[in-house]
């Protein structure tokens, strides 16, 4: 017998965050979160995102073993504001039982048809920085600390309770071999010099802060129009600012400006935590901050995570400035790959800008989608 019970305490939310661990246990692609950061993404008092979203957290349990688990989640602006009644479902994980993947799903109905809301759709995050999508092609390439790893079922179960793809997102990679300085050398000079912009590299965290809510701004400008944006507010920014960007390298985040100060580009790496996730196995301490640590100064990989440039500037050259800067600081750190996070398939203007650097799609990922 299947029984889904709540967590809502703080040991029932560990056990919720710990499920995956034993259902990847041993498998070389999984890449574990922390989990004290889940932990504090569950947190209503500290996250947020939940000024504008509401979100339940259950656990699946057959011959009193935990089975599956799933979020079911409302984000109230992408409601209100964008007129999308839609009920999100995310971190979402299950044995091979699709009566399990069924009776989890029924929490998400529940939700959904309580608010007279029209479809469910999943898994994805509380916004457009949380993670996204059900793996379809990959599953033997190594994750990110930005994605759902899952095992090929899933996608099975989905497809045979009657869900619809909703949106396909593509993962590439290159070798930085490829990304050839005469590509954009001297675009990054004409550009600069007929638009007035100029390239701003840092050496410190101190010096990022001051630039980081223009950033967001341009990141809510640059994706708006994307079918599936939903903006970050002002508390959302404040939060990401002090999580996430002190623990990025300042030399890998790069921005471009005009000639009155205005940001009109921007773009963030991360090194590769990849490995040094799974070597800390959801722990900091006592050694799990060091691995992070060491990969942060020494891994050869590195994954684009953002890159926006202002409206008035999109298919104007204004990237490779951005690559151009970017080629010097990766060959000083002797950078061998380039990973890019998932991306909507159907966004073709972000695949043009990585032609030349003839990237190859090594994961693909969806989410579904199910009239209530």
């Amino acid at each position: 017998m299947i029984t889904i019970q709540e967590a809502k305490t703080k040991n029932e939310l560990i056990e919720f965050i710990k499920f995956p661990f034993s259902l990847y246990k041993d498998n070389p692609y999984w890449v574990p979160p922390i989990i004290a950061d889940e932990l504090e993404t569950f947190d209503k008092t500290k996250n947020p995102a939940f000024n504008s979203a509401e979100a339940n957290f259950y656990i699946a349990l057959k011959d009193n073993q935990i089975v599956g688990r799933i979020a079911t989640i409302i984000n109230w602006d992408e409601v209100n504001h964008q007129q999308k009644k839609k009920v999100r479902f995310g971190w979402f994980d299950v044995i091979d039982d699709i009566e399990v993947t069924k009776a989890l799903l029924e929490k998400v109905y529940e939700l959904g048809k309580k608010n007279n809301l029209e479809y469910v759709e999943g898994p994805m995050g509380f916004s457009n920085l949380d993670k996204v999508g059900v793996l379809t092609e990959g599953f033997d390439e190594l994750g990110t600390m930005i994605t759902w790893y899952n095992h090929p079922y899933y996608k099975t179960h989905f497809e045979k309770l009657g869900y619809v793809t909703e949106k396909e997102y593509v993962e590439n990679k290159f070798p930085f071999a490829n990304a050839k300085p005469e590509f954009f050398e001297k675009i990054n000079e004409l550009v600069k010099k007929r638009y007035q912009l100029k390239p701003i590299n840092f050496k410190s965290t101190k010096a990022v802060m001051p630039y980081v809510d223009k950033m967001f701004d341009l990141f809510n400008e640059s994706y708006a129009n994307l079918s599936s944006f939903v903006a970050i507010s002002d508390v959302q920014k404040e939060y990401f600012k002090q999580k996430y960007i002190s623990f990025i390298n300042p030399e890998y985040i790069k921005y471009v400006e005009d000639k009155d100060g205005n940001l009109v580009a921007f773009a963030i790496v991360m090194p590769s935590f990849s490995k040094a996730l799974q070597k800390a196995n959801g722990k900091l301490f006592p050694f799990g901050f060091l691995h992070l640590l060491n990969a942060r100064r020494n891994s050869k990989d590195v994954v684009f995570y953002l890159i926006g440039v202002h409206p008035d500037y999109q298919n104007k050259g204004v990237t490779a400035i951005i690559f151009n800067e970017y080629h010097k600081t990766f060959t000083k750190r002797g950078i061998e790959n380039c990973f890019r996070t998932p991306e909507l398939a159907d966004n073709l203007a972000i695949q043009l800008l990585w032609k030349n650097f003839n990237p190859v799609v090594h994961c693909r990922r969806k989410t579904f989608r199910k009239e209530l």
